[in-house]
C-alpha cells in the first residue's frame, strides 16, 4: 500500500487554519513544517514544557497532507481553501510515500541509552551492551521517562552517585517509573511512586514488572489515604521528584514534608534560571541547592535538618 503527500508552501497567516480545513476535506494527517529548513533562513520554534509556542507555524511554511493515493487531491487542497477563504487555489505539489514496516522504521530511532556510570536503559527489542550494568528494560510510550531527557538522566545520576540500600524512596511524578526502578535496582527497599495520571500508573506498573522489581504505585488521592502504613503519611529517606518548576514551587511543603529526618530531596524539571526561585520556595523547608546542570536544565537537592545546602556534584 502507498500513498501521496500534498504539499503546500503557505505564509504563516494561514498555515494552521489551511491544516485544518484539509483534514476536515479528507487529508489522513497534517503536518506544518519550516519551508526554510536547511537554509540560513530557517528559525527554530522553541517551548519549554507547559509553555510551548502558541502558533507552530513560521513565516514560509510548508504544509504538508497526507491523502490515500486514489484519492482527489485537487479536490481536497480546493475545498480547503475555500474553507479558509484563501482568494485562490494555493500551487501544491505532490509526492508517493511508499509502505514500509514502520515498526521496524520506528524501533530503529530507540537505541540502548548509557547513563552515569553504569546504568543502561534498553528498548525491549534490543540486546544490553553491557549485560554486568544496571539494565532497565524500558520501551518509548504515552509515560514521561526514558532517560533520554536531562531532567531524567540527572535524577538517575544522582540515585546512582548515592545508592541508599535499605532505605525508602518517593518518586513523586513517576511516569513511567523510571526513577522509582533505578532506586529499587541500587538497592532501596521500600518504593513507592506517585504520579495523577491513571495512564502514568499503569504504564509504571508494567514496567515494574517487566523489570522484576516490587515498588508500590499510587495517584495522589490513594497515596495520601493509602492503607499501606508505610506510606500513609510516611517519610521517606529519598524523595525526587522531576515535574516542572510551578507545580514544585506549588508542592513545597508537602514534598518536603515528605522527607525523613536526614533524609534527601531532589528536585528537577527546573531550568538553570529557575533554581533559585524553586529553592527560595523550598527554604522554609529544607535547603537546596545546584547539584548539576545539563543542557539549561539543573537537578536540585538538599538534606533536611542541615542548615545549607550541600556542594554541587564534584566537577559538574
Amino acid at each position: 500500500m502507498s500513498w501521496t503527500e500534498v504539499v503546500i508552501e503557505i505564509a504563516r497567516d494561514h498555515a494552521e487554519a489551511l491544516s485544518d480545513a484539509l483534514m476536515e476535506a479528507g487529508a489522513l494527517s497534517v503536518s506544518v513544517e519550516d519551508a526554510d529548513e536547511g537554509t540560513e533562513d530557517e528559525k527554530p520554534l522553541f517551548g519549554e514544557p507547559g509553555m510551548e509556542p502558541t502558533e507552530a507555524a513560521w513565516d514560509h511554511s510548508r504544509v504538508v497532507a497526507l491523502t490515500d493515493t486514489d484519492a482527489d487531491q485537487l479536490a481536497i487542497v480546493t475545498e480547503a481553501a475555500q474553507a479558509v477563504k484563501l482568494a485562490v487555489v494555493p500551487a501544491f505539489t505532490t509526492r508517493k510515500v511508499e509502505d514500509a514496516d514502520w515498526v521496524r522504521l520506528t524501533q530503529s530511532q530507540f537505541e540502548p541509552i548509557h547513563i552515569g556510570k553504569n546504568i543502561w536503559v534498553v528498548p525491549s527489542w534490543h540486546e544490553a551492551p553491557d549485560p554486568s550494568g544496571l539494565i532497565l528494560e524500558l520501551d518509548p510510550g504515552l509515560a514521561f521517562g526514558t532517560g533520554s531527557h536531562p531532567t531524567t538522566r540527572l535524577c538517575m545520576e544522582w540515585l546512582e552517585a548515592h545508592p541508599a540500600p535499605g532505605k525508602s524512596v518517593l518518586d513523586y511524578g513517576c511516569g513511567s517509573g523510571i526513577l522509582a526502578m533505578v532506586a529499587k535496582k541500587l538497592g532501596a527497599q521500600d518504593v513507592a511512586g506517585v504520579d495523577i495520571d491513571p495512564q502514568a500508573i499503569e504504564s509504571a506498573r508494567a514496567n515494574a514488572e517487566r523489570n522484576k522489581v516490587e515498588i508500590d504505585y499510587y495517584l495522589p488521592d490513594t497515596f495520601a489515604a493509602s492503607g499501606n502504613e508505610r506510606h500513609a503519611g510516611g517519610k521517606f529517606d529519598i524523595v525526587v521528584a522531576n515535574i516542572l518548576s510551578s507545580p514544585l514551587k506549588l508542592m513545597a511543603p508537602m514534598l518536603a514534608g515528605r522527607v525523613a529526618a536526614g533524609g534527601s530531596l531532589i528536585l528537577s524539571g527546573v531550568l538553570a534560571r529557575q533554581a533559585e526561585e524553586v529553592a527560595a520556595a523550598y527554604a522554609p523547608f529544607i535547603k537546596l541547592g545546584v547539584w548539576a546542570e545539563q543542557d539549561g536544565w539543573v537537578a536540585l537537592h538538599g538534606t533536611l535538618g542541615q542548615d545549607s545546602a550541600p556542594p554541587p556534584r564534584s566537577g559538574g
